[in-house]
């Protein structure tokens, strides 16, 4: 029986449907960063950890999109990026704003992901995963 919902786990543990969710991450997250609001928030340290842990998922999503590769800075780049984005177009926006401090959220929500990165090896899906598309291209 264990190994079946090994299996199972296993099973969903695949770099499509990490792109899959990846994907959706950054529909919501840019809905939310370009939905018009009251007033800005630029203040808020909610906000900034909201960001924090926006980019901490997003890492990981990305990562694990394309497991065959470790996680290096160059994977961070494309995130960047997105982040940087965001903060061009609410600067475009009425209500919004565009502010270095949530895009500095955003970096470090970046920089914690691969200090959380042993961690979340320790769960044998996603070092299989790594591990199963390593040895693929071989």
């Amino acid at each position: 029986m264990n190994d079946r919902a090994g299996g199972g786990a296993a099973s969903i543990a695949k770099p499509g449907n990490f792109r899959l969710l990846l994907a959706i991450a950054l529909v919501v997250i840019s809905y939310l960063a370009f939905t018009p609001q009251e007033s800005p928030v630029a203040a808020d340290i909610n906000d900034k950890i909201a960001h924090i842990l926006a980019f901490v998922v997003l890492a990981f999503l990305l990562d694990f999109s394309w497991p065959q590769s470790p996680w290096r800075p160059l994977k961070a780049i494309p995130l960047l990026g997105y982040g940087l984005f965001i903060e061009a177009v609410q600067s475009l926006l009425p209500n919004r704003v565009f502010s270095l401090w949530d895009f500095g959220a955003d970096i470090v929500g970046v920089l914690i992901y691969p200090l959380l990165l042993p961690l979340l090896m320790r769960y044998s899906v996603l070092r299989n995963l790594r591990g199963r598309d390593r040895s693929s291209q071989r």
